[in-house]
């Protein structure tokens, strides 16, 4: 072959070979996925907003925030460092921007229309827990994601911290042998409880009450980890330490005369997060971050007592207190070889090291003790694994990922048992929704 033919047919090959590399590179491109907000609070914009686009901005890009504060919004947008559209409207961002995946981070109490409107508009939905706030509105979200076709997500992050999923291996494996009752206490301290009497939380028709808005991530974790879901449902519950309960009040704590000698004075200015999401913009809305946890408006229960009666039989008797000098829990399986116990140190007023650890004893037998690392941020590295697993799903073996049922039977438990404090009786889960009641097979 002649030198000048050869170069020729070398060139043709060289070209169509980078050329076959270009349109599989473009082939192997991956399309982004549409997706929009609703809810640009500390929540949205922090671990639905700056963190999703820090860790899989290669698979999603935002087309849309939304909320009804507008200087909020257009905070948010800086604070994520986003270029997408603002809107005040939610109807006018899922028409114009057709996002795949809706991020609802709202108020709990209007999680169904945010919800319902997304489905409606052809969006799968990534809702913060709890899904919503009373059983006619459970209703409506199962019956719009059963018209529509498309998926709720429920974001229960607790079930992806490691302790919590060694627990459920420990469980799920017979290492006690069958779970006949449960003792489940949990802790709130004087700065993280008191946070949700200041904020739009102490009030019932925006969370429910804390049996919803907090107490969902623990009814969960106990249908999760017992297989099972509620029967029936009993509670106490009463407001016996913020609110009214004390002498002196005002409006929130940056004016406060009371300031000097009030033990939960919070001021607001000394995080710069805050004051850019929420003091800045108080002129569109009037909310107020550094409410009074004093105000005589507060009708949320302070302390929680509740037995639940699961389809397998298993009982439990869980707690909820909100003004504890640390934070965390302590719970007990009980099973029929043996006993699995944990008390999990979230916050504290002394150091610890950085570790779970759970105690598992048999019936005549000994005791061991299992440490789990507890470093990674993020309520244990809970929320990147929960986040993975939205936005790149793989292998759910452990059963973490939560849907619409997950969601329901576990704010059902939270609204079964504040219907059991206002009227004094027992109330059963079957009749609140749609949904009956069974206790799950492995």
């Amino acid at each position: 072959m002649k030198r000048r033919k050869f170069l020729q047919q070398t060139g043709t090959v060289v070209a169509g070979t980078l050329l076959t590399n270009n349109l599989l590179a473009k082939t192997l491109e991956i399309k982004k996925k549409k997706v929009a907000m609703v809810g640009t609070g500390h929540r949205g914009t922090g671990m639905w907003g700056a963190e999703v686009l820090k860790e899989h901005s290669g698979v999603i890009e935002f087309v849309g925030l939304c909320d009804k504060n507008p200087g909020r919004v257009q905070t948010a947008k800086k604070l994520m460092n986003v270029s997408c559209k603002t809107y005040t409207d939610l109807d006018k961002m899922l028409k114009e921007q057709k996002p795949e995946i809706l991020i609802v981070t709202t108020v709990d109490s209007t999680h169904d229309e945010m919800i319902i409107k997304g489905l409606e508009a052809g969006c799968d939905i990534v809702t913060e827990k709890p899904m919503t706030t009373d059983e006619t509105k459970c209703q409506a979200i199962i019956d719009a994601e059963a018209r529509t076709g498309k998926k709720v997500h429920v974001t229960f992050n607790y079930r992806y911290s490691p302790h919590r999923q060694k627990i459920y291996e420990l469980l799920n494996n017979g290492a006690i042998g069958e779970v006949t009752s449960v003792d489940f206490h949990w802790y709130l301290d004087t700065s993280h409880g008191a946070d949700y009497f200041r904020r739009w939380h102490r009030k019932r028709e925006n969370s429910g009450t804390l049996l919803v808005h907090k107490s969902t991530h623990h009814f969960d974790l106990l249908n999760w980890w017992l297989n099972s879901e509620p029967e029936e449902v009993f509670a106490y519950g009463s407001l016996e330490h913020y609110g009214k309960n004390n002498p002196f009040r005002y409006t929130n704590c940056r004016p406060c005369p009371h300031k000097d000698k009030c033990n939960f004075y919070f001021d607001v200015t000394k995080d710069d997060r805050l004051v850019k999401l929420y003091v800045e913009n108080e002129k569109y809305d009037g909310y107020l971050r550094d409410g009074c946890v004093w105000k005589e408006d507060i009708d949320i229960f302070d302390k929680m007592a509740v037995q639940i009666k699961y389809a397998n039989k298993v009982q439990v008797s869980y707690s909820l207190t909100t003004y504890s000098p640390y934070e965390g829990y302590r719970i007990s399986f009980n099973g029929k070889k043996g006993k699995l116990d944990a008390w999990i140190h979230e916050r504290q007023p002394w150091e610890m090291e950085k570790y779970d650890e759970l105690q598992l004893t048999k019936n005549f037998g000994k005791t061991e003790y299992i440490r789990i690392d507890n470093t990674e941020e993020g309520h244990g590295g809970g929320d990147v694994r929960l986040r993975k697993q939205i936005f790149t799903p793989g292998e759910d073996k452990f059963k973490q990922a939560a849907g619409t049922r997950d969601g329901a039977m576990s704010i059902l438990i939270g609204i079964a048992a504040r219907k059991s404090i206002d009227s004094g009786k027992p109330i059963k889960i079957e009749g609140l929704t749609s949904l009956k009641p069974r206790t799950v097979k492995s």
